[in-house]
């Protein structure tokens, strides 16, 4: 192992480390706003200059290798000088609004400037980037006049997630990273992961923000506003406000919401645990019917908006179930608002989501009945974390408080919808009882759990074997279609989630450090075994709801209110 001496301390390293790795191994502050734990060294922002020992000029440590003997020195007065220097030209042509940004203390920029004491005047001449934000996705906010052009979201968009949506266009001082061919970002192939919001050091893109019409909904006095929360935001709404990742929050959420004056709040799981009834009673029919195979989830939007970009020819596998959303929303606006005895006009319909995929899920036509959407709002953790903190509720010390009635009754199987391969192993477990007529001697399928890329599995029902496959990010997604497309695989079933990590890694989450990703999945399976009840198919709720509205897994009402259909959506591509 090379030994390498950084400010007087002698390190040893791997071969192949850069000198930034080096670094933070041995707890040296080197500061960086391009790089990115999750992607290849880029060196485009210049901030991590170093001074080596026999070299003329400084080195970037981002992507600079270490060797035997190398010695380091990154606090020299010449690389201070370039550090200041750096950061002063981005200053200059950065907005100076930090006290209403998005990004308002959460911000790589502002933390860099504190961290180097940056306390003067640029003495170059102000030149922001000039351009409105680009509002007209749903999901997600591109503000030219914040990029710093440090490459993060380019790099997740086009090489894990392959999707292409961001290029970097222009030289010099006008350089941006934006829509090819002079398109807004809606008009693209974006399919609304967010993944972009996670990488961006600043605010150049962010969440697309609906706090203010859900506080006017509140506000009004003529609305019911009933909401339902997804698995993932019961482990990462905490971390939004300060507590360790992987804390889990169900009964404070359930307090906060009720606090900021939300009416009713109903548990996403349930509709997790009604989708695992549909979909698995689906995959019956295909296996035992000749249906088309494999039969891909799709309880995932990004990953549906992406199908029907880039592989159109493969709808026919897709799932026709609803996500648990979409189910949920047809749900509180028929069979909820006929118990009430009030119009569905007279409830307004909030998900509280890990996603930013789910903001454009909610404006799916298909997604709704009579000119009226089924959701009316979607808000993500990031979002929610803001609206608790302007209401001045001190979410450490909220008492807790359980979901309502009749939709408070989640099961561990939907609960782990919240990580990739939750949604294969939760249907496994009713398939697999369903299939046989027996219980299962084992409830954990392993197989699908864990941060491979891509996980493939065998389970014997009968004398049926049924071969699975869990992805997870869309360039692992896109592997799995090709190999899909020239017949190479013999799946039943494929799982397929747009983010890394799944609904944990979701965009709308609080920026994720990859290093305590394990302990947001963690927390997710450690919420299944704590729950009574871990099989969709034995969750009490679902049942009273087939037998007092539905009639049973795939009826015709359950095909009216929890099914869809899909968009050929390939002419983005032209």
């Amino acid at each position: 192992m090379p030994k390498v001496t950084i400010d007087d301390r002698v390190i040893d390293v791997p071969d192949g480390a850069t000198i930034l790795a080096t670094a933070k191994q041995a707890n040296i502050y080197i500061p960086t706003l391009c790089d990115h734990p999750d992607q290849d060294p880029k060196g485009n922002c210049r901030m991590c200059m170093v001074e080596v020992d026999g070299s003329r000029l400084l080195q970037p440590a981002c992507a600079a290798q270490v060797w035997d003997g190398m010695v380091v020195h990154t606090n020299s007065a010449k690389v201070r000088q370039v550090r200041s220097t750096v950061l002063e030209l981005i200053v200059a042509h950065h907005p100076l609004n930090c006290i209403y940004c998005y990004r308002n203390g959460l911000c790589e920029l502002q933390t860099v400037a504190q961290n180097l004491n940056y306390t003067k005047e640029p003495r170059f001449e102000r030149a922001v980037h000039a351009g409105d934000a680009d509002m007209s996705s749903p999901s997600i906010v591109r503000d030219p006049s914040k990029c710093i052009v440090c490459g993060r979201c380019e790099f997740v968009c086009s090489h894990i997630q392959t999707v292409h949506a961001l290029a970097k266009d222009g030289r010099g001082f006008t350089t941006v990273i934006k829509p090819d061919f002079g398109k807004m970002l809606g008009e693209t192939v974006c399919v609304n992961c967010g993944q972009c919001v996670q990488v961006c050091p600043v605010a150049a893109i962010r969440v697309h923000d609906d706090t203010g019409a859900v506080w006017d909904a509140i506000a009004d006095p003529a609305n019911k506003v009933v909401a339902q929360v997804a698995p993932a935001v019961r482990i990462t709404v905490a971390e939004a406000l300060g507590e360790e990742p992987g804390t889990v929050s169900t009964g404070r959420l359930v307090t906060a919401l009720k606090g900021m004056g939300i009416d009713t709040v109903f548990d996403t799981d349930v509709t997790a645990d009604l989708t695992i009834m549909e979909e698995g009673t689906e995959l019956i029919g295909r296996l035992t019917n000749g249906g088309v195979l494999p039969m891909i989830t799709s309880c995932c939007p990004g990953w549906i908006k992406f199908a029907e970009t880039f592989y159109p020819e493969l709808l026919p596998n897709l799932s026709s179930c609803k996500s648990p959303q979409g189910m949920f929303g047809a749900l509180i606006k028929t069979f909820y608002a006929d118990k009430l005895g009030v119009a569905p006009d007279d409830l307004f319909s909030l998900s509280v989501m890990p996603c930013t995929a789910k903001k454009f899920e909610a404006l799916r036509p298909e997604l709704g009945r009579d000119g009226r959407a089924d959701v009316d709002k979607v808000i993500t953790v990031q979002e929610l974390a803001h609206m608790i903190k302007s209401s001045g509720i001190n979410f450490a010390t909220l008492p807790e408080t359980d979901f309502d009635d009749p939709f408070g009754l989640g099961t561990g199987a939907g609960e782990i919808f919240g990580a990739t391969g939750g949604v294969m192993e939760a249907a496994l477990r009713t398939v697999y009882e369903v299939v046989t007529g027996q219980p299962l001697e084992k409830i954990d399928f392993v197989d699908c759990r864990g941060f491979a890329g891509i996980k493939e599995a065998s389970v014997q029902m009968g004398e049926m074997t049924v071969k699975v496959a869990v992805a997870h990010g869309l360039g692992n997604a896109r592997k799995l279609m090709d190999a899909v497309k020239r017949g190479e695989t013999d799946y039943h079933f494929i799982e397929i989630m747009a983010c890394p990590g799944g609904c944990i890694g979701g965009g709308g989450n609080p920026i994720k450090d990859w290093n305590k990703m394990e302990q947001r999945f963690d927390a997710v399976y450690a919420t299944d075994v704590e729950l009574p009840i871990r099989k969709s198919h034995e969750n009490p709720a679902v049942g009273a709801l087939y037998e007092q509205f539905l009639d049973e897994p795939n009826s015709h009402l359950a095909h009216e209110l929890l099914h869809t259909h899909y968009q050929d959506r390939s002419a983005l591509l032209d």
